[in-house]
């Protein structure tokens, strides 16, 4: 038996469509349906949810990105508009930044004269020639080359002291007091400028204000920001600043190491290699100041180093230099806040056990224990450790290297990042190495 092809029966709605259509009268207006088919409701609140074939959720919210450019020296250097109108912007612009440690590096560099003779030959007035010896003296590198020391902990966000001659907006330097800003004194000036010296040479923090203040300075809890206003507070001010050529730097300053000590063994290791020739060693920072510049052309043009030697060339920067001189709203500086990155610092920690420990009565200065085996040393405010390389670690490391590229007379533009020692992967494998 075979059985006619299935055939649903219509629903009466249906039916009705049908017979409407077939009389040709209109159907019947469109009616909510007043029980509506179960189903799943998506909450479109929560952005985890994504429907099939819709769009994806927005991304999370990102940091703002600036607009800057790296320096050939590397420093950091933008004109975001948004940074010089927003002071919550341009705190945390730094606050990124300062995450980026300098460039520490030590530069050995050894030269010698040596006086030379050569033959010229001239025309005489008469037509004949005359060949006379002529003495002259050249100078000859023997060696030339860097070594990377940037291990870094930190940063150490501080600021100038109100006492200390600081850029605070203008175009010289000021003292800030409870009666005001002032103009710091030419005596002032030299004194605060022979301290940094020192305290740079001694590796001393920054928020070390004088020699008299060494002990709070060096202490595990010392206040670090110095300035009676806080970081924020200054960003505020120079967006507040209707000034053209107005800029605000951040400073990254290294510190632990005694930079004059570890210089004088460095020379002395070079001369005992032997070497008889003018020695060069120096420490030097780089990529270590950030600084925030107004958007308008003419601050700009001042950043080319270009622009401005060709306007220095056709005496035009010297106008500029008026106008941002005196001008009430010519130019002013903000230097008054940095970044420390410490070498070597001193970590308050619990109590040891050990008896080995040496007591003082004060802070450790920063060369000490360099000739003691220990780490730790117990003060009034308790017992911390050192962290990071010691200074006499690091030369004592580094001398057998420093040596032999003094008698290779090695001359490289490359800093050397690791000692030759360690320069020799297959020297491990051995037994006892």
């Amino acid at each position: 038996m075979i059985l006619p092809p299935y055939k649903p029966q219509a629903s009466e709605e249906e039916q009705e469509l049908l017979s409407a259509g077939a009389s040709g009268s209109s159907p019947p207006p469109f009616q909510d349906n007043p029980h509506p088919p179960s189903g799943i409701l998506i909450d479109f609140s929560d952005s985890s949810q994504v429907i099939p074939g819709g769009e994806e959720p927005p991304p999370e919210f990102t940091p703002y990105e600036a607009e800057c450019f790296n320096t050939g020296s590397g420093n950091i250097v933008s004109h975001d508009a948004h940074l010089n109108t927003d002071g919550e912007a341009l705190y945390r612009f730094l606050l990124s930044q300062s995450t980026i440690s300098p460039q520490f590096r030590l530069h050995c560099r050894g030269t010698h004269t040596e006086t030379r003779r050569r033959h010229v030959t001239h025309r005489t007035q008469d037509g004949r020639t005359q060949t006379r010896t002529e003495s002259y003296t050249e100078t000859v590198v023997d060696f030339d080359f860097e070594i990377d020391a940037s291990h870094f902990s930190g940063p150490v966000h501080w600021s100038v002291d109100d006492s200390e001659p600081a850029y605070r907006g203008g175009m010289v330097r000021e003292v800030d007091s409870p009666e005001g800003k002032r103009k710091a004194t030419r005596a002032e000036v030299k004194l605060f400028k022979g301290w940094v010296d020192d305290r740079t040479a001694r590796g001393l923090p920054p928020w070390v204000t004088s020699p008299d203040a060494y002990a709070a300075g060096m202490s595990t809890n010392a206040t670090v920001l110095k300035s009676s206003r806080t970081l924020r507070q200054w960003a505020d001010e120079y967006c507040a600043s209707p000034k053209h050529l107005k800029e605000f730097t951040y400073e990254k300053v290294p510190y632990g190491w005694n930079i004059r000590q570890l210089e004088n063994a460095v020379r002395a290791a070079i001369v005992a290699s032997p070497y008889h020739g003018d020695v060069t060693v120096k420490f030097t920072t780089s990529a270590s100041k950030i600084y925030i510049r107004p958007d308008n052309k003419l601050s700009r043009m001042l950043s080319n180093k270009w622009i401005k030697f060709l306007s220095i060339i056709l005496l035009i920067f010297p106008f500029i230099w008026l106008f941002k001189r005196f001008h009430s709203r010519g130019g002013g500086t903000w230097a008054v806040c940095g970044g420390a990155y410490a070498l070597k610092s001193w970590v308050p920690v619990e109590e040891p056990q050990t008896e080995d420990i040496s007591i003082r009565k004060g802070p450790p200065p920063p060369a000490a224990a360099e000739g003691s085996s220990s780490s730790l040393i117990r003060t009034p405010a308790g017992t911390s450790r050192i962290a990071g390389v010691r200074e006499g670690e690091w030369f004592r490391k580094w001398q057998p290297t420093i040596v032999r590229a003094v008698s290779n007379r090695y001359q490289c533009s490359t800093p050397l990042y690791h000692t030759t020692e360690e320069g020799i992967p297959q020297a491990h494998d051995l037994d006892g190495y």
